[in-house]
């Protein structure tokens, strides 16, 4: 079994790479359970899958200077955008596939953090609509 270190992870938002800010991601999916257990199932509950849902974690190093991270959020604040996610910066393929998918930029923390700690965002957005995952042809 392969082993992997991250590095050099790709983190793009509304089509702004963010990976030079970005010092942590996570995307997780997952599906709701629905229980249609009946009496037939002889005391075992019995579920099957309903809707998907997702969400994109994101920890980012502040830079409020202009044209830099703070100025790039800011505006998407409330907005659904793209979002592409990948293990490697380099271009899809079938051993570094691609995430994509839609977010809704719920929130933005533009000061957080104490007395010596680096200035730091973390924010966790839930996916609108369906997440792909895909590989290079």
């Amino acid at each position: 079994m392969a082993k992997m270190v991250l590095l050099a992870a790709y983190v793009s938002l509304a089509g702004n790479d963010l990976s030079d800010y970005t010092r942590k991601g996570e995307l997780t999916v997952e599906v709701e359970d629905k229980d249609v257990t009946t009496y037939g199932s002889l005391g075992w509950k019995v579920v099957i899958g309903g809707l998907k849902s997702g969400e994109l974690g994101l920890e980012f190093l502040q830079d409020v200077a202009a044209t830099k991270i703070d100025s790039i959020m800011w505006p998407l604040l409330g907005t659904v955008v793209p979002f592409v996610v990948r293990l490697d910066a380099a271009a899809k393929s079938a051993s570094n596939p691609e995430w994509t998918g839609n977010v809704l930029i719920k929130a933005w923390n533009p000061v957080e953090g104490g007395v010596g700690d680096e200035a730091s965002v973390s924010v966790s957005y839930p996916t609108s609509g369906a997440v792909v995952r895909a590989v290079a042809p």
